[in-house]
């Protein structure tokens, strides 16, 4: 899922109420946004329906970016039950992310 500052309310906050999800904060010119790019899209894979998982390019989401803080990128935002209830700051591995989404599960 690609979130935008206009699907984000349907996408992120309302999909949340029924399922965890994961928001990839990025930029196209972010070094370490670049490794991560992959990993998100492998636990995506992964993950299938029981989860949402996607991104937001912080230079086009810029309302979504501000509303949430994110001040470095890559940070990843989890979702619960329409609200953010956690915070990956930096590159994080496959493996601690499936942790981080099995706790919402």
């Amino acid at each position: 899922v690609i979130f935008t500052d206009q699907n984000f309310e349907k996408e992120a906050i309302e999909a949340s109420k029924n399922k965890p999800v994961l928001v990839d904060f990025f930029a196209s010119w972010c070094g370490p946004c670049k490794l991560q790019g992959p990993i998100i899209d492998q636990l995506a894979e992964e993950m299938g329906d029981k989860a949402v998982i996607g991104k937001a390019n912080v230079d086009e989401a810029i309302k979504i970016s501000e509303q949430f803080s994110v001040m470095s990128v890559p940070t990843l935002i989890m979702f619960k039950d329409g609200k953010a209830v956690e915070t990956f700051n930096g590159l994080q591995s496959k493996d601690a992310l499936i942790v981080g989404i099995k706790k919402y599960l």
